[in-house]
């Protein structure tokens, strides 16, 4: 009899329950990177900012993370926005905004960033690249 109870319980509040139809539609989008302040150089072992500055093309664009590729001693980087899918999205004209990455030294030599611009007349990938050395 118990188990009926509880059965019977489960069963009325999965039926009560509604499930309304406001799903939030969004997109990824990478947006191009402007400018770049970067350290000239970096310590072995240290951690360094790196902050970027960018665009928000509309007031329905947030910053969502960063695309970071390593390959070596060469990195790639982009900035991730989450564009929302509303009616009432407004373009704006000069909203700059900064991110910012903290970057740990962990070899020798140079690191290579190639910053992503956006894509040339042949929908080519350009980038921002800067070769920052290593001391000791």
């Amino acid at each position: 009899m118990k188990k009926f109870f509880i059965l019977s319980f489960l069963v009325a509040l999965f039926f009560s329950c509604s499930v309304d139809d406001d799903t939030i539609n969004f997109n990824l989008e990478l947006l191009p990177i402007e400018s770049v302040d970067i350290p000239e150089e970096f310590t072995l072992g240290e951690v360094f900012p790196i902050t970027v500055t960018y665009q928000r093309p509309t007031t329905c664009h947030t910053f969502r993370e960063f695309y970071y590729a390593k390959h070596n001693n060469e990195r790639t980087v982009a900035v991730i926005n989450t564009v929302f899918e509303n009616n009432d999205c407004q373009d704006i004209a000069d909203d700059m905004l900064t991110a910012t990455f903290d970057f740990k030294v962990t070899s020798n030599g140079s690191y290579i960033f190639k910053f992503w611009q956006g894509k040339d007349e042949n929908d080519e990938d350009i980038f921002l690249e800067i070769e920052v050395p290593v001391t000791n």
